[in-house]
């Protein structure tokens, strides 16, 4: 019996020091982000959007989430995947530049990989390359050729039923291009809304036809919102970037496995939030470092 007690209690302090010893159990298999970029939550709200929209009522959402400043897509999105501000993160800057590699901070994907778990990305714009630290993405796809939603979608389509990630980002590109090109309230931007809905049914359809659906929560959110401006030709053009509401304003819905019905989010949601909530949902712990914190009020069901 002493014999028995002692292995017992050898096997309790094995189990203590391992790694994951503190970590919480998994709330959901499958975290899937999705950023409509440039898709403000008064564009969404004039833009057939359908899926979109069903998905926010069925599930948890707020309209009146906000991003950081300055409201620009990289520095917007590395905060999303990162969990903290830009004044940690270091990302200033907007466009693709090799030279400078990749964010220095961990991101989500780092953390996830330290736990075992699958990751992908599938983006629109080549600057997610500084996101994608070496060693922590699994699958990134970013067609060069054709970097329009129903690319990105079809590219996810392919890949999700062979690879199942457990932490997966999408991005959308097509709001901010055809917003800056044209306005914000512009027949090509609804266009552009339009068609990442349509992208967004893809997405759903193939993590159905993987059977991933029931242990999955689906996050959609944006990177910044936008205001139109005239250049000096007089044409109305949209832009984005400053700490204006209309810029920082963003859609924030979880919809699917443990999320409350028909919830309305009372709570503050701010960009790096996206970034611990996926992590709380997988079980993998939220660094102590993090800006962001889980939004645990959007769950219980």
């Amino acid at each position: 019996m002493n014999r028995m007690i002692r292995r017992l209690f050898v096997a309790v302090l094995a189990i203590a020091g391992s790694p994951f010893a503190n970590a919480e159990a998994a709330r959901a298999e499958h975290v899937f982000i999705i950023s409509f970029d440039q898709a403000s939550p008064a564009g969404i709200e004039k833009a057939e959007m359908p899926l979109f929209k069903k998905m926010a009522a069925e599930g948890a959402h707020t309209w009146e989430a906000y991003t950081i400043v300055p409201s620009l897509t990289l520095p917007s999105h590395t905060s999303m995947l990162t969990g903290v501000g830009i004044q940690k993160h270091q990302v200033d800057w907007n466009n693709y530049q090799p030279e400078k590699g990749v964010v220095k901070v961990p991101t989500i994907f780092a953390l996830a990989k330290q736990k075992g778990l699958g990751t992908a990305m599938f983006v629109a714009k080549e600057k997610f390359q500084h996101l994608n630290q070496p060693g922590t993405v699994d699958t990134f796809v970013y067609p060069k050729d054709d970097e329009t939603c129903g690319s990105v979608a079809r590219r996810f389509a392919e890949e999700v039923v062979k690879s199942k990630p457990a932490l997966c980002f999408i991005h959308f590109g097509d709001p901010d291009v055809k917003g800056h090109e044209f306005g914000i309230y512009s027949p090509e931007k609804m266009q552009a809304y339009t068609d990442t809905d349509k992208a967004l049914k893809v997405i759903r359809d193939a993590v159905d036809k993987a059977g991933l659906t029931a242990s999955s929560v689906f996050i959609l959110t944006a990177d910044h919102g936008c205001h139109d401006i005239k250049d000096k030709n007089g044409i109305t053009r949209g832009t984005h970037g400053d700490s204006s509401p209309d810029d920082v304003t963003i859609p924030w819905v979880a919809w699917g496995k443990g999320v409350k019905p028909g919830a309305t989010i009372t709570a503050p949601v701010v960009q790096y939030d996206t970034a611990a909530t996926a992590l709380w949902l997988l079980g993998v712990p939220v660094p102590e470092g993090f800006w962001g914190r889980p939004v645990t009020s959007a769950f219980g069901n």
